[in-house]
């Protein structure tokens, strides 16, 4: 009898942001995670990402289970990391006079005759 390859290789890779995707998609290791922890299957998680595997959702949901303390500290550290940069881009790039400044260029850049 043939043995069963019992080594299974988790299809998430690291990209040069240090945000972790799942397979070759775009699709991050949060959005599936989250997914899942909001009730969808796998099956409905490949529905919505389309570019997917439907093994490799598995098997990712299964990472998670198995690794799951590991995990949740990384998805909190990105939670913290998307929001410090949120604050920033929002304190560099205020909104409050958006209207304003746009009118105001609107009114200052000079119209070509086309």
């Amino acid at each position: 009898m043939n043995a069963l390859n019992t080594t299974t290789i988790v299809p998430l890779e690291m990209g040069r942001d240090e945000v972790i995707r799942v397979g070759q998609t775009r699709v991050t290791l949060d959005v599936v995670v989250s997914a899942f922890l909001s009730g969808a299957t796998a099956e409905e998680i490949v529905f919505q990402y389309p570019t997917l595997d439907l093994a490799d959702v598995y098997a990712v949901i299964s990472y998670y289970l198995k690794n799951q303390t590991e995990i949740d500290v990384y998805l909190q550290a990105s939670r913290i990391a998307s929001e410090q940069f949120r604050l920033d881009t929002q304190q560099r790039f205020p909104a409050a006079d958006i209207r304003e400044r746009l009118t105001a260029r609107l009114v200052k850049t000079p119209k070509s005759d086309v």
